[in-house]
């Protein structure tokens, strides 16, 4: 609470001092209100409601001549939980030096790579939970404090993302919606939910990301390595009793770019399981090569389709098979597959937006299908009303463990200049 005290000081003393300069800030933001839940009545979870919340973002921006400033805040009020809370997502200055140097220093949402929602060397985190209650897709990215610094040279643009502190991805914790826990070998709700433990906040648990891109004739392509952690808590420490999340690094490249009337990309990353080398770690994920394929056309007027295809291929099968047979667990393929396609149609001269997007994995017979519908009402208020829908065989795989975790949400949102 404290921390977040300090954050909205900072924040409204750059708001003060931007303000006072004519011509150039602007400030704006959204009004919300978001109402969800659940459908089926087997869940674990206490309550029947995904989300109850008032939300007041404000945005403001300051452009100077030794650069400019942004900053997002949130505040909310959560009826699910009943209590009061508020996010710095973004307060960070961006500055050059020189003519090839770049930094943007502060709170701030990284992002690269070229998946839709499949990600492989965007190694940033991320707020699933959101995700699957019906906010804004913004709220998938979760904000770290970071120095991003960009090098524009012959070669390319050189960029490295420093992370002072480890930051995890935001998972379900069994209030809004349930999932599977390994030590109940079920699907759980809060009453079972164990705080995984984070990196100690020293100086070789920081995060380092980096990314040379160079465009290779119409197409983009990078290369990428990150040093740091796996981002869910997929590894366990019988010592602490808890989940952890092991060290990671990562080797990728990708590559985006026209073809054939659409937009066709192709990533891949090496994930280097850090506390395994050898794969024989029980509690620890074996090392993986992950493949993605994608391609987006706009198919006729105002319809556009996109597929997807990943593979993840496990290091070490076979000590892993050895090992979870043995256990008696869920043992998943050597070579997962995932299948992706969105839809996206503009009705009634472009003020309806339908949406939908499907994950199918065939290996872990598992889906996930992410449904809605956005009318705009007037330039500053926007309607909408959606679907997350779960389904599987096992309560082990990604998207099986939360089968009982459908539900509908409705949103309006006003906006002002």
């Amino acid at each position: 609470m404290k921390t977040s005290r300090i954050y909205i000081a900072l924040f409204a003393v750059v708001l003060l001092l931007t303000s006072s300069v004519q011509g150039e800030v602007m400030i704006d933001g959204f009004l919300q209100g978001l109402y969800g839940g659940r459908v089926d009545k087997a869940n674990p979870t206490i309550g029947e409601q995904t989300a109850s919340e008032s939300r007041l973002q404000l945005r403001v921006q300051h452009w100077g001549d030794n650069g400019n400033f942004f900053g997002r805040l949130d505040f909310l009020y959560d009826g699910v939980t009943d209590s009061y809370d508020w996010e710095l997502r973004e307060a960070y200055f961006r500055f050059r030096l020189g003519n090839n140097l770049d930094f943007k220093v502060g709170r701030q949402i990284l992002t690269w790579g070229t998946g839709d929602l499949i990600f492989i060397n965007d190694v940033f985190a991320k707020d699933y939970q959101s995700f699957f209650i019906g906010r804004d897709d913004q709220y998938l990215k979760a904000p770290q404090n970071a120095i991003r610094g960009a090098w524009y040279n012959p070669v390319g643009e050189l960029s490295v993302v420093w992370s002072p502190r480890f930051e995890g991805n935001r998972l379900p914790q069994g209030v809004r919606l349930s999932y599977y826990s390994p030590l109940d070998q079920a699907i759980v709700g809060s009453s079972r939910y164990i705080a995984p433990v984070e990196p100690d906040a020293d100086f070789k648990n920081s995060e380092l990301a980096t990314r040379l891109q160079r465009r290779i004739s119409n197409f983009a392509t990078a290369l990428y390595f990150y040093r740091g952690f796996y981002k869910n808590p997929v590894g366990f420490d019988m010592s602490l009793g808890a989940p952890i999340y092991p060290r990671l690094h990562v080797y990728g490249a990708s590559t985006r770019g026209p073809i054939a009337g659409g937009i066709l990309w192709i990533e891949g990353g090496y994930l280097d399981s850090r506390d395994d080398p050898d794969g024989d770690e029980p509690m620890i994920p074996n090392s993986s090569v992950s493949t993605l394929v994608g391609f987006e056309r706009q198919v006729v007027q105002n319809l556009t389709i996109n597929l997807q295809w990943q593979t993840d291929m496990m290091m070490d099968y076979e000590t892993y098979e050895q090992q979870a047979g043995a256990q008696g667990g869920y043992v998943r393929d050597e070579i997962r597959h995932l299948l992706t396609t969105r839809w996206t149609k503009l009705l009634n001269s472009e003020l309806v937006t339908l949406s939908a997007f499907v994950f199918y994995s065939p290996t872990d017979e598992d889906v996930y299908a992410k449904l809605s519908a956005e009318y705009k009402y007037t330039d500053q208020i926007t309607l909408a009303a959606g679907a997350n829908l779960f389904e599987g065989s096992y309560v082990e795989t990604e998207f099986g463990q939360f089968q009982f975790n459908d539900n509908v949400w409705a949103k309006m949102t006003y906006g002002f200049f």
